[in-house]
């Protein structure tokens, strides 16, 4: 196949990349390089099966050839980025939804929306299976993700209902991995940097608020298996392995080899509880479950870092950053 990919050069999305390629698709990485970074792809740079094009999608997808399947990542994802860029954010969300459906309706192809967990909002429902509406705050400052979100939902499957477009909507849960920044400020980057440097482990909230996290390899073979389906969705993606923020705190601490002590700090406006998904619908209809475990997945991430000390360097730790 010949697959566009928004949002190809960021951290999910260079990895559908190489999942791609390697299996022998041509790929075409869009990406305007706002939160994405050409380093992610520099191992694909020379490779024949990539084409990277620098391009806002909220101005249109600017794309030529022929395209049998359109991979909607592109948003910022991580609560420092959407908080500090809210109208890009909505933008991309909609206008950028949009472009990337519409280039799936004139080519008649498979079209892949990326959604996420936050949709449920601060969830009434745990855990959360895909019938459930979700408990959103539509004017608080994380609404600005939550909302994009859902109206990219209501979007895709609008496309689907009207213009018979092969849509497929997937709900991503926490998702951890090599190529994260470790300024992002997720939880699990947030950790992993502050141990490797020495600095204390920051626990917004008292540490009892759970997620489920979901290593990106395991994602990636959800969102390759989503592409190869015809299924419409919404379908969750994500491990439904529960763990509390300070559990995942301790687990880095013991990975790590370190004793650096535990920063409380109050904890961010609308931010989520619990939240871990129901994946049968994953299961029955694409044939998918998380293989990895947290132990695992943290391990390979922290060996991650540790290879590439310049990644701690850009280390930023925002006042935004969220137990997400």
């Amino acid at each position: 196949m010949r697959v566009v990919i928004t949002g190809g050069a960021g951290f999910l999305g260079s990895h559908l990349c190489d999942a791609l390629v390697l299996r022998g698709d041509s790929v075409v990485c869009v990406d305007d390089l706002s939160t994405g970074r050409l380093a992610n792809l520099r191992h694909l740079r020379d490779h024949p099966g990539l084409t990277f094009v620098e391009c806002d999608v909220t101005r249109g997808v600017d794309v030529t050839g022929p395209v049998d399947a359109v991979a909607h990542l592109a948003s910022p994802a991580s609560p420092p980025d959407y908080l500090r860029r809210p109208l890009d954010t909505l933008a991309v969300g909609s206008r950028g939804t949009e472009h990337a459906v519409s280039l799936a309706q004139r080519h008649g192809a498979r079209f892949l929306l990326a959604s996420t967990s936050e949709i449920y909002g601060s969830p009434a429902l745990h855990p959360q299976p895909e019938e459930y509406w979700g408990n959103v705050n539509p004017i608080g400052p994380r609404s600005v993700y939550d909302e994009s979100k859902r109206y990219a939902e209501a979007l895709t499957a609008a496309y689907a209902r009207t213009h018979g477009v092969n849509t497929g909507i997937v709900r991503i849960f926490n998702t951890y991995g090599p190529r994260m920044r470790s300024h992002d400020g997720r939880v699990i980057t947030n950790f992993i940097s502050q141990a490797l440097t020495g600095r204390p482990l920051t626990i917004y909230g008292d540490g009892s608020q759970t997620r489920s996290f979901c290593y990106v390899d395991d994602l990636v073979a959800g969102l390759v298996a989503m592409l190869d389906a015809t299924e419409p969705g919404p379908v969750n993606l994500g491990n439904p392995e529960e763990c509390t923020v300070a559990e995942l705190a301790r687990l880095v601490q013991r990975l790590t080899g370190t004793d650096v002590p535990i920063d409380l700090r109050p904890l961010p406006q609308d931010d989520p509880p619990r939240r871990r998904p129901v994946i049968e619908r994953a299961t029955r209809t694409l044939g998918w479950r998380p293989v990895t475990g947290l132990e695992e997945g943290v391990r390979r991430t922290i060996d991650w870092f540790k290879a590439r000390p310049e990644e701690l360097g850009e280390r930023k730790l925002s006042r935004t950053s969220s137990t997400t």
